[in-house]
């Protein structure tokens, strides 16, 4: 290490304290920065990229700095534009999901709410109910055979050779089979409920299928007779005159046994009893 010569000693203690001075000025410079002015190239950091590369790199590294600065003002202005969409797209996302959740409450307070779970009825109930039925079936069906003039209206119902109504006999006499005064076995009233079900169907599949027959299937002067023989019986339910209604009684038992005797109307035993028992109601006492 070369020695130092006395008058290089003073130069170099006055360049110390220089050094000194300067780095104090710039600490307080520093400290100072919140409240004092920066410099140009602190305010501006566009100038700070363009220094640095023109200093360390000359021309070149100045190009390349530039193209970097226009992806940067490119990449900003992008955001910048896209910004207004992305806030009207997350504007929208949150109606739709609010609508939805709405929606949902809207719904689920609308259900119905659940029906409580009915216990079962009793065999006892339910056999009662079918024997309660049965007996109004029993009506319609007396109630048709003591009428003549029903029989003569639908034939067809009172002809066991039609399939229809030769079902609905087999099924009522099932059901009157199976019927008791009190409750059965729980096996014999279920068996008893299926029978009236069953009677009740074929009633109303008879009723129909007579009704659509009606006379259809009678030749021209076997429907004159029944038509004769309706006017017959109305003539004499409505008439006041008691010498009438025994003429009109006497003329319809008459041609009704010559229909039943032929096979043209099968006139029940009931219809017939009724038919005798109004006519000796209309005789003069």
């Amino acid at each position: 290490m070369p020695r130092v010569r006395p008058g290089q000693s003073a130069a170099f203690a006055e360049g110390r304290r220089l050094r000194e001075a300067a780095e104090t000025r710039r600490g307080r410079r520093r400290h100072g920065s919140g409240h004092g002015r920066r410099g140009p190239h602190l305010r501006s950091p566009w100038l700070f990229l363009i220094a640095v590369p023109v200093v360390a790199g000359g021309a070149g590294a100045l190009v390349m700095t530039m193209a970097i600065i226009s992806l940067v003002l490119l990449g900003v202005a992008i955001v910048a534009g896209s910004a207004p969409m992305l806030v009207a797209g997350t504007l929208a996302f949150v109606a739709v999901h609010r609508n939805r959740r709405h929606a949902a409450l809207r719904r689920h307070s609308a259900a119905p709410a659940p029906q409580p779970v009915r216990p079962a009825p009793r065999h006892d109930v339910v056999w009662g109910q079918a024997r309660a039925r049965f007996h109004g079936l029993r009506s319609q069906y007396a109630a048709f055979e003591c009428d003549p003039m029903e029989v003569l209206r639908l034939p067809a119902l009172a002809d066991v050779s039609v399939p229809s109504t030769a079902r609905f006999v087999d099924a009522f006499a099932e059901a009157q089979a199976l019927d008791t005064d009190r409750f059965p076995p729980p096996q014999h009233a279920a068996a008893f409920v299926a029978a009236v079900d069953r009677a009740e169907r074929a009633w109303q599949a008879a009723r129909e299928a007579a009704q659509r027959i009606r006379l259809s299937g009678l030749s021209a002067a076997e429907r004159g007779t029944v038509e004769r023989v309706i006017k017959l019986l109305t003539t004499a339910r409505d008439s006041d005159s008691d010498p009438e209604r025994l003429a009109a009684y006497a003329r319809a038992r008459a041609e009704l046994g010559k229909l039943d005797r032929a096979g043209v109307i099968h006139l029940p035993v009931s219809a017939g009893a009724a038919l005798d028992a109004a006519a000796r109601g209309a005789l003069p006492a």
